[in-house]
Formats: C-alpha cells, structure tokens, sequence
C-alpha cells in the first residue's frame, strides 16, 4: 500500500503571509492537526502544526505571576512563515505506508504532504488515514481484493481469503508472473497487512 491509496487529495494548504490567527481558524474549524506551507508557486516550503499555532498565543494569567515576571512580554509569530516549521518532511505517491508510518513515528509527525517532482503538494497522509486503513474489516479488504483480481484475471482465476488483515490468494492457473500481479493488486488496497501468493499445488 502507498501514500497515492490513501492520502487526502486535494491538500489543504496555506501561504507564508496568512495571519496566525486566520490559520487557527481554519485547523480549528476543519479539525487538522497540521497543514503544509506553499509559495507562489504551490511548492512546499514548510508545514504549520497546531503548536506552531498556538507557541506563545496563550497569556500567562497575571494572577500566577510573582513579581519579578511582571516585565516578561513574549512576542507570538503573527504570520505563517514566522511560526512554520522547515524543512517540511515530504513524501512522493508512490511511497510504502510502511515507511510513511515509521517516519511520523520517529519524527513524532502526525501528517506528511504528500508531493510531485516539482514539490508541489497533491495529497497529504495523516495518522488519521493509516488508522483507518488499520481499522478496515476483512470483508471489506477481501471485496476489493476480488473485485481488482477480477478485473485484471477474470472471477474464477483466484481464490482469495482475508483474516486479520492477511491476504491469502491461492493461484489455480500456476503462473508466476500473474502472483507476482496479484501481490502487487493486493498489496494496494487499503486494509490489507500482509499478501500471500500461492500456486494451487503449493497450497495443498
């Protein structure tokens, strides 16, 4: 499975001149985490999360300050490309969800645009959106696994059963260049967690 199988797309996406506030708003209303930052041009120049948004916008009650703090004035970004953070780290279409999951993980990311090879933005994956991939049920996965199979070899040409997100698909006509297809029709549809392809004879 790839980013282009389950990103948002279009992307909503904002300018390095908008106000701050105008940017909350939108998160807010649209209930984003984040959204990637792009110039003129539509090319990712950065990302603006919620705590970007939010860095130094909350006053500090007067009531919990002691004395000495009472000069302490702190200045919040007032437009995007003040609060953004760069390098947005970025991802093409055809990249594994595997990895996309790994790097929010390791990043400690909860979106990644998704971009062409210009840096223009076409999609972005959110935590939301692999989850939801996680959560599909086995029937839903094993529908559009024989509904793709179908379409490319005919209904009767595979046996496919889904559990726990495993694909199973038995060859009946031994051919291995059509598994390796099927692999790569199964490994795209959203839901599945692992593909095997087996020859008839191999399955007995």
């Amino acid at each position: 499975m790839r980013a282009q199988d389950v990103m948002s797309s279009p992307a909503i996406t904002v300018r390095p001149d908008q106000p701050v506030k105008e940017v909350a708003v939108l998160l807010a209303r649209r209930g984003f985490t984040s959204a990637p930052v792009v110039d003129a041009d539509g090319r990712l120049v950065g990302m603006v999360t919620e705590a970007d948004v939010l860095r130094d916008r909350i006053p500090v009650d007067a009531r919990t300050r002691i004395w000495r703090d009472a000069d302490v004035h702190t200045h919040p970004p007032q437009t995007v490309a003040e609060a953004m953070s760069t390098p947005a780290v970025a991802v093409t279409p055809g990249t594994d969800c595997s990895a996309i999951a790994r790097m929010m993980l390791e990043d400690n990311v909860r979106a990644v645009p998704v971009v062409d090879g210009g840096r223009g933005v076409v999609g972005i994956v959110t935590r939301r959106d692999l989850l939801r991939v996680i959560a599909t049920d086995d029937t839903t996965v094993l529908i559009a696994v024989r509904s793709r199979l179908a379409a490319y070899g005919g209904a009767d040409r595979w046996s496919v059963t889904v559990h726990d997100g495993v694909v199973d698909i038995v060859d009946d006509f031994d051919d291995a260049t059509d598994r390796h297809v099927a692999q790569v029709i199964a490994e795209s549809v959203p839901g599945t967690i692992e593909v095997r392809v087996r020859s008839r004879e191999s399955a007995r």
